[in-house]
């Protein structure tokens, strides 16, 4: 894991950030897919999406498109870990290599900053699978803030 490279999110950042991914509301896409923060750091995030039926594909398989929304998901905290406010950012662009899959344990992905700037922050993830370990999807992104 690469949390003990990070250090932790100050008193008030953790304050906005508890409520990630709800933000108080009943439902949305992030609730829907039951994603859930084990960790929030400076730059670092690490969040686990369980496995459940609504995210697997007819192969039995977890869906990669349940796999990108946990990676694009996962590096928002990370970015709101260095201060950034949770409306001011969106994604520009993602690129997701698959390298294996999931079909009987919950996915886990670790969400960093690789390199930010006033305005433009590129982040990368790692997503494995929680019991084995094995790497599923690595993903590069990049963010406007």
């Amino acid at each position: 894991m690469r949390a003990d490279d990070f250090p932790p999110i100050t008193d008030d950042v953790r304050e906005v950030w508890s409520r990630f991914p709800s933000w108080d509301q009943p439902t949305n896409m992030n609730l829907h897919m039951g994603l859930i923060v084990e960790d929030i750091r400076a730059g670092y995030a690490r969040l686990r999406m369980p496995l459940k039926p609504e995210i697997m594909q007819p192969a039995g398989i977890m869906h990669g498109g349940a796999i990108a929304s946990l990676i694009d998901t996962a590096v928002v905290p990370a970015i709101g870990g260095v201060g950034v406010e949770p409306t001011r950012m969106v994604t520009i662009s993602m690129n997701i290599n698959y390298m294996g899959s999931i079909s009987d344990e919950d996915a886990v992905c670790e969400g960093w900053i690789t390199r930010q700037g006033r305005s433009i922050i590129f982040c990368s993830a790692e997503v494995t699978g929680a019991n084995s370990g094995k790497v599923c999807a690595t993903g590069t992104l990049v963010y406007k803030v």
